[in-house]
Order: C-alpha cells, then sequence, then structure tokens
C-alpha cells in the first residue's frame, strides 16, 4: 500500500518534469538563448536538492537506530556501496551524453516535433525491456505498446511545414536524427537502471534510489560542465542574460533555476516508477504526457495543432487505461489466487499425549 502511495508522488514528479522540462527548454531558446551545452547541464545541476530527503531519511534511521537498544551501530550517511557507486557513474555519464543530444534537437525543433520523436522511445523500450530485464508482457501491455507506438507514428506522418523560419534545413535534419537518437538512448537507460537494481546485492530502498540519482546526476552534470568549459559558455552566459528578450536578466536567472528544479522532477520521477512499477511502466507513462505536451505547446508558443495531434492524443490516452488495467488485473489475479499447497504451513506434529 505504501509503494502505491510513492508510485503515484513519483508519477506527479514525473508528469511535471516531462511537460514543464520540454517547455521551459524551448522557452529559452526562443527567447535568445542558445547554449547548447548549458541546457544540457541544467537538466541535472539541479541534483543538489536530493539532499534534502536523503538528510531527512538519515534522521529517520538515526533516530531509529537510538531508540532500538539492540542496535548499538551509528547509521550510515550514506547506504550505497562500491559497486552500485560505479554502476550509477558509467549510467550518470550515459545520461550526460543524453541530455546533451536532447538539448541539441530541441534547440533546432518546434516542443511537438521533439515530443513525436522522443515518443518513439516506448518502443525502443519495450524491446530493451524484454532483452535486459526478461518483462513479462500481457495482451494489455502489448495493446498499449502498439497503440502509442501508432500515435507516434501518426504523427511523424505530419511534420511537413513545422520548420522554424530561423532553422536551417540542415539543422532541422540534425536536430531530428539527434532526437531520435537520444529517444533511443533513453529508452536503453531505464532498463539498465532496472537491471542494475536487479544485479546488485543490496537491498533496494527509496532512500538507495536517491542516492543513486544524486551520483548518476552529478557525474552527468560533470560531463556537461566539460562541455561548457570548452564551448565557453561560462563567459556567454552574462551577455545572454543581458541580451534576455524577456524582463531583465533577473528573470533570466529565475528561468535557468526553475528549468534545473522541474528537470530534477523528471529524473526523480522517472527513477522513482522503475522502482515501484518497471522501466516498461515508466516508458509508458512518459509517452502518454507526451500529446500532453504538445498541447501545451500549441498554448503556449501557438504551434500548429491538427486533426492527426488529437488522434495521437486518444490513442495515447488509450494505450495509457490498457496499460493500467492490465495491471490492475494481474494484481488482483494474484491476491484472489488460492495459495498452493506448496506455500501453506506443514501440520503441527501430534504427540500420543495430545491426543489422550
Amino acid at each position: 500500500m505504501m509503494k502505491n502511495g510513492l508510485l503515484i508522488i513519483v508519477c506527479i514528479f514525473l508528469a511535471i518534469g516531462t511537460c514543464g522540462g520540454p517547455l521551459l527548454t524551448r522557452l529559452y531558446y526562443t527567447k535568445g538563448g542558445s547554449r547548447i551545452w548549458f541546457m544540457s547541464f541544467l537538466a541535472t545541476a539541479g541534483c543538489p536538492i536530493i539532499l534534502i530527503p536523503l538528510y531527512v531519511s538519515f534522521l529517520r534511521r538515526s533516530n531509529r537506530n537510538h531508540n532500538n537498544s539492540e542496535t548499538a551501530e551509528k547509521a550510515k550517511v550514506f547506504v550505497m556501496e562500491t559497486p552500485l557507486f560505479i554502476a550509477s557513474i558509467f549510467i550518470g555519464l550515459l545520461i550526460g551524453l543524453d541530455n546533451y543530444l536532447y538539448a541539441y534537437g530541441l534547440a533546432y525543433l518546434p516542443v511537438s516535433t521533439s515530443s513525436l520523436i522522443v515518443g518513439t522511445q516506448l518502443a525502443f523500450n519495450a524491446i530493451f525491456s524484454f532483452l535486459m530485464v526478461k518483462q513479462k508482457f500481457t495482451p494489455f501491455s502489448i495493446n498499449a505498446v502498439v497503440l502509442l507506438t501508432v500515435g507516434t507514428g501518426v504523427l511523424a506522418l505530419h511534420t511537413d511545414g513545422d520548420r522554424p523560419a530561423d532553422v536551417s534545413k540542415k539543422e532541422y535534419v540534425v536536430g531530428f536524427l539527434l532526437t531520435l537518437i537520444a529517444a533511443v538512448l533513453y529508452a536503453f537507460l531505464m532498463p539498465l537502471v532496472e537491471l542494475t537494481y536487479k544485479k546488485v546485492r543490496q537491498e533496494i530502498t527509496f532512500t538507495l534510489v536517491l542516492e543513486m540519482q544524486m551520483v548518476m546526476c552529478f557525474a552527468s552534470t560533470c560531463f556537461c560542465l566539460v562541455g561548457m568549459v570548452v564551448k565557453g559558455d561560462f563567459k556567454a552566459i552574462p551577455r545572454e542574460a543581458r541580451e534576455f528578450m524577456i524582463g531583465s536578466s533577473l528573470f533570466y536567472y529565475t528561468l535557468i533555476v526553475v528549468i534545473g528544479i522541474v528537470w530534477q522532477c523528471f529524473f526523480l520521477g522517472a527513477l522513482g516508477v522503475v522502482y515501484c512499477a518497471s522501466s516498461l511502466a515508466s516508458g509508458v507513462f512518459v509517452s502518454v504526457l507526451l500529446p500532453v505536451t504538445e498541447v501545451l505547446a500549441v498554448v503556449c508558443f501557438r504551434e500548429k495543432f491538427k486533426a492527426e495531434k488529437g488522434v495521437a492524443l486518444l490513442l495515447s490516452l488509450w494505450g495509457f487505461v490498457s496499460y493500467f488495467y492490465g495491471e490492475f488485473k494481474s494484481g488482483k489475479k494474484v491476491i484472489d489466487s488460492p495459495q498452493s499447497p506448496g506455500t501453506e504451513l506443514p501440520p503441527l506434529p501430534v504427540s500420543g499425549s495430545d491426543v489422550a
């Protein structure tokens, strides 16, 4: 029951990040921002905020050990062991690369086009989940994958004429391809995280998930920080703030902080859903939110919304309902199924005196 409540919370965080992250990043680009490595950096630079729940967790563990007279040892500040730490750094570097590819694509694509390309991650996620973590498919989950993929395909057939006026055809094609590669890489990363959960010789708690997120985001941030130094972003940022088309420099820096926080919500939500459910569930939830992001893009940036986008939205919602109805049916079947003889308690031995 507690895990279901946690799943709802992380889904809310994932919704905030999935919808808010691309819109705020695109706002930065459309109003004068041009630093791609900087946007990649901001995707994970908000990781210090994770220290707050980690500190609360540490206090709770300390109080629990203090109140338990049988536990003499002090609570560890960090519970992560070395193998998991190394694995988290490796995954974090891949996340940094993925962030750069996505930020590059979003610099030259409308949010709606970027979202429909990212939607293809679900099909790749399903393949990687099956190969890496032996994800079991039900008719409902297969139906969800098909519907969400078809919804993305409907959108992909109608991308003509949405190239921004200030973007060349070459930049548009490169942005399209890099966004597609980013989608495939992201589809690989979530099953990789789930596989890490399964292979590690530690009990996976939500505190450990937060520590993994902290290490992964820190590694990703350092990766992008190197790119910022090479490209001279630190020298360009003050000038960019002065020339930003909305408000003053204060608005620019406020936007930067908000972008970092919102993207951190995305990573917390994505990893949290993998922990509470599966990498496929995380992919399904991201995919169902992409058409919502497109609707918001139409409202915020006045991007075109044609009939095919409405069809894609309906198909995505249908797939979302199908997937979670299948999960509900599977869970109900487990609860209602009678215990097998192997799981029943053995009969108590009866002595002669008891019979008498």
